[in-house]
């Protein structure tokens, strides 16, 4: 007679194995909320290219998620939609935009489905939770005139300061005429590799959100202040260099917050309120002013990285605003009242 397997305890040598799976997953179930966020950030990161600064963004939101379930003694693995959605109506009560409670939801789907595909829970609560309906909001913009002042002034800057502050002077110049000949994100901007930059200096490779690449085209005006750029850069003591736009900074490149303090300083040579001014805001009036001049909105929605064209479209909603306010501020019969079929004025 054959030996059928069992162990002392009765169990086949199958039965034990079962087992053992079933109590690995209930101990993985079991993992601290912050294991499990923190498995999901490393995957978003292997797998799906996220951008550092989204896998801080996914990280805060998800911890804030976490601590709302922890006042109601809950886990990930044991939250249903009602506590989403409760989740939800407590950002509304902290005063929280729109915006930032849908990218908050967006990142607690993406977490739940991560839990259900790893066999962590059996499901995910968030996915028939729906988010506040957003409000399109317009993007700020500068005027071509500032843009204007922005870019002499940092000209001026180059010329008048000594041999020893040159070259922060002539990096700001570079880094504002690009923004403004470009409409990069600012990420891109100060991540840019020095090999990004192609032989004639007339396109760049641009590495984008996800990891997505594409090559963006420079304007003859901003060629020029990267040729005398490049040109600087080359003799620096520090030797090859590996960015763009390099610092002293841990890692290697200039900082995104760096430059923005250094263009709201830039704004105030210029004449210009420091508050209005960003490098987003930047890369919203190049967009702008492309499509009123008649720019292809696929051409500008490629150009800025925009995976959906919706996103493009809102600037044409400035110009449509634009064109509103030309007509009340110049038109004589927008500034007339009338008399309505309530008698009163209009």
């Amino acid at each position: 007679m054959k030996n059928s397997g069992k162990t002392e305890a009765g169990k086949t040598e199958a039965d034990k194995t079962e087992a053992d799976k079933t109590e690995a997953g209930k101990t993985e179930t079991r993992l601290p909320g912050n294991r499990l966020v923190q498995r999901f950030l490393e995957m978003m990161l292997a797998e799906r290219g996220a951008a550092k600064n989204s896998i801080a963004a996914y990280g805060r939101d998800l911890a804030d998620y976490l601590g709302f379930l922890a006042g109601r003694n809950l886990t990930p693995a044991t939250a249903v939609s009602d506590d989403v959605r409760d989740y939800m109506v407590d950002l509304e009560e902290r005063g929280m935009a729109r915006s930032s409670t849908s990218r908050k939801l967006s990142a607690i789907k993406q977490f739940h489905l991560f839990l259900q595909s790893e066999g962590l829970a059996s499901g995910s609560p968030a996915t028939i939770v729906r988010g506040p309906k957003a409000q399109m909001g317009l993007p700020k913009i500068l005027h071509v005139d500032e843009v204007g002042k922005l870019l002499q002034a940092a000209g001026e800057q180059v010329a008048h300061v000594d041999a020893k502050s040159r070259f922060r002077a002539l990096r700001l110049q570079c880094l504002v005429e690009l923004l403004a000949a470009t409409g990069l994100r600012v990420s891109e901007l100060v991540g840019l590799k020095y090999a990004a930059v192609k032989a004639e200096r007339d396109f760049l490779l641009v590495k984008g959100k996800g990891g997505r690449e594409r090559m963006v085209p420079v304007a003859l005006r901003a060629q020029i202040v990267l040729r005398d750029y490049l040109d600087l850069l080359k003799t620096q003591p520090d030797g090859a260099p590996i960015w763009l736009f390099p610092s002293h900074g841990k890692s290697g490149a200039l900082t995104r917050q760096h430059f923005a303090l250094e263009l709201k300083a830039l704004a105030g040579l210029a004449g210009i309120d420091s508050e209005k001014i960003s490098p987003h805001v930047l890369r919203h009036a190049f967009a702008t002013d492309l499509l009123a001049h008649g720019a292809d909105l696929r051409a500008v929605q490629q150009m800025l990285g925009h995976a959906d064209i919706a996103t493009t479209q809102i600037y044409t909603h400035v110009q449509t605003e634009r064109l509103a306010a030309t007509v009340r501020d110049f038109h004589p019969m927008a500034r007339k009242t009338v008399n309505n079929s309530y008698g009163k004025k209009s």
